[in-house]
């Protein structure tokens, strides 16, 4: 097997919210393929950035009263956060603002300007005379030209389903100030589109596209291609066009601009050339992972771009479907909608990166999360099957074999039809079709249970002439569950991690044909919980969002914080006497997720609290019940104790404690730590 050079991306999530289930498929699609590409020993990079520029952020910065810079920095620290704990990583998580986008832009634009591929025209458009800004078309809204609906969009109705220019839409208003726009002339700069027709019909057909996507494309041809608007007027979040003062580069302009730029900062970081990936002789491999929304933009404006700026063009784009939740679209009042974080506060993430990659093929279907199907496939599959075959011999290899596995394999027939599937299991990912490749490895175990249960090493063991033969089954039983969690391993990467920590192994392509011999394996401990179906409805409650107006929240918030008391400011407490760094180093501080909080029966101050601490879930009685609802803790983060000894209690047993600051009372306020930290790391 050659080495590769890979080149991966996905596309860049908007820097003016959060993170959803259904970006989620992208970055999980576009992850796997990542560590599959770079367990096959491939140099491969994932590249992906915040797209963090136009006008809804410039207006949404304003409203939170803060600059555009502050809300995109924070808004990348919050992404990354999500996208780590869902086990996503970047080789290079970048913004497209910064210095490399606004170099390469500069560089691409100018290449193009050169090459004569930008026009300059004046242009009319709707423009708000107490904003003194021009309008996008997503802020206007005015009767359907038509059909005559009221309140329609800019640019289509959402009625009749006519689509129509700005400049037509009867009795317009600005949806930022509610003014009459007026029209306004401006010149603009055009991006020559047209100039590379027979380029993309020849590339868009080459096999760089799916080929529903190839013959969506053709309507573009059959209309003919347009000149492409590439500039905005100020006031515009953005960068400023060379020679061209108060002009600013459209956003998806320097967008796709912003994959070199990611990839650029990455080469500056290792030491990576840069030319040898996007260079016109290149012949290393790049691919894009979108949604089938914005196929145009991959498909047409960019590799005419890259074309004429003397760039190469992607070897492929790959758009996937949309996600719907049980069945519609996401909703925010069925609770639908689900945000990254709001999962993340009830759900294992790993459970959705197996849900979503055993739908997946190569095609651009819609992905249906239905969460019935979804808790039943999680438990049915990893934890009825691929957890059960290491929970059913593990403990009788620790318990009664020394934690030592047999010298041989009594079935090497059955391990060579395992290890045999590695090839075809893997072709499945290479061409995206996880969900063939999910099924090939459930099939597979479930002949691993099968030969279990046709063994019953439980049966085994109890006589005593059987011990070898007991010892050699869970020992088979165990080399086929490292197998198939190899094969799972860019699916599933935390469980991958804890599996070869339990089996002291590391995996890899390159040895999973060989079994594990006179081989030493720590205590099996659970790999994977059920899902819990009362944390889903958990989730659903939590992902419901308000119908009132938000006029009416903003009033409402304004109220509250007016009538509140402040707080009253308490003497500080002196500090205790001094301890060595030995005495320090005797606590063990955890981060700990509140999986679970409820009030104790019988009990005034105290709050029962399930404590996640990644490799275990512990219970500790809390007596903070005056200053918080154990509602509003499930799913926090904070700090406990971890090695404090257990305290019986007449509720039950205190396995630890939580750190929390303040004089008592309602002034109580457990720790938090910053974001990003997980369940299971140490403080230090």
């Amino acid at each position: 097997m050659s080495k590769r050079q890979i080149l991966i991306t996905s596309a860049l999530p908007y820097a003016n919210g959060p993170i959803h289930l259904g970006h989620l498929l992208e970055y999980i699609q576009t992850d796997i393929w990542s560590r599959f590409q770079k367990g096959r020993g491939h140099e491969c990079y994932y590249v992906c950035a915040d797209d963090a520029h136009g006008t809804p952020i410039m207006l949404k910065a304003q409203q939170q009263g803060i600059s555009p810079e502050q809300m995109i920095a924070q808004t990348s620290i919050e992404h990354q956060a999500d996208f780590q704990e869902f086990g996503i990583v970047f080789d290079q998580y970048h913004s497209t603002h910064s210095p490399e986008n606004q170099e390469l832009a500069n560089l691409i634009y100018q290449r193009l300007d050169t090459a004569g591929h930008i026009k300059r025209k004046t242009i009319s458009q709707l423009f708000d005379p107490e904003k003194n800004m021009f309008l996008p078309d997503r802020f206007i809204k005015g009767d359907c030209p038509k059909c005559g609906a009221l309140d329609q969009n800019g640019d289509s109705c959402d009625v009749c389903g006519a689509t129509y220019s700005p400049t037509d839409v009867k009795n317009p208003r600005s949806v930022i100030s509610g003014a009459t726009p007026v029209l306004k002339d401006s010149e603009h700069f055009f991006f020559d589109l047209p100039a590379f027709e027979q380029m993309l019909k020849d590339w868009t057909r080459s096999g760089s596209l799916q080929e529903e996507m190839a013959n969506k494309l053709q309507e573009w041809f059959t209309d003919g291609l347009q000149m492409w608007d590439i500039s905005r007027d100020a006031p515009y979040f953005g960068f400023e066009i060379p020679g061209a003062p108060n002009k600013f580069f459209y956003v998806w302009l320097d967008a796709p601009i912003g994959y070199l730029a990611s990839f650029k900062a990455l080469c500056k970081r290792q030491g990576i050339d840069f030319d040898a990936f996007w260079s016109k002789n290149s012949e290393a491999e790049v691919y894009h992972f979108i949604g089938k929304d914005i196929i145009y933009f991959h498909s047409l404006f960019w590799p005419a771009m890259l074309e004429g700026a003397g760039f190469r063009k992607p070897n492929a784009v790959y758009a996937h479907g949309f996600v719907t939740v049980n069945g519609a679209k996401m909703s925010k009042s069925k609770g639908t909608f689900i945000k990254a974080r709001t999962y993340l506060d009830h759900l294992n993430p790993e459970y959705l990166r197996y849900y979503f990659a055993s739908k997946l093929t190569s095609a651009i279907t819609d992905l249906d999360l239905n969460l019935d199907d979804f808790a039943q496939k999680v438990n049915a599959d990893l934890v009825g099957k691929v957890v059960n075959i290491a929970s059913r011999c593990a403990g009788f290899i620790t318990k009664r074999f020394d934690s030592t596995l047999a010298s041989s394999l009594t079935e090497p027939e059955l391990f060579s039809e395992f290890t045999e599937a590695g090839e075809r299991i893997a072709s499945h990912y290479e061409k995206r079709d996880y969900a063939r490749a999910i099924r090939d490895i459930m099939a597979l175990a479930d002949k691993a249970n099968q030969y279990i249960d046709a063994k019953a090493p439980w049966v085994l063991v109890k006589d005593d002439s059987k011990q070898q033969e007991a010892h050699d089954v869970c020992s088979m039983g165990l080399n086929l569950f490292r197998v198939l969690m190899h094969y799972l391993s860019p699916v599933l990467p935390q469980m991958t991690a804890a599996t070869q920590a339990f089996l002291q192994d590391h995996f890899g392509w390159h040895n999973y044909q060989q079994p594990l011999l006179s081989h030493r394996i720590e205590p099996f401990k659970a790999l994977m919980q059920r899902v819990d179906p009362t944390k889903v409805a958990a989730m659903l409650e939590a992902s419901k969002e308000s119908l009132q107006p938000q006029s009416e929240q903003a009033t409402t918030a304004a109220t509250v914080s007016q009538t509140t008391p402040a707080k009253t400011t308490q003497a500080i407490e002196p500090i205790a006497d001094t301890i060595n760094i030995d005495d320090f180093a005797k606590i063990d501080l955890r981060i700990a997720r509140i999986a679970h909080a409820e009030p104790v029966e019988g009990a005034d101050k105290l709050i029962r609290l399930e404590l996640d601490i990644g490799s275990e879930t512990r219970q500790v009685f809390a007596g903070i019940k005056s200053a918080y609802q154990p509602a509003d803790l499930i799913g926090r983060y904070t700090v406990m104790v971890a090695n404090l000894a257990p305290r019986k209690m007449r509720f039950g047993l205190s396995e630890g404690m939580v750190l929390a600051a303040g004089p008592g009372g309602n002034e109580l306020f457990i720790l938090s730590p910053d974001s990003g930290a997980t369940a299971g790391m140490r403080v230090k």
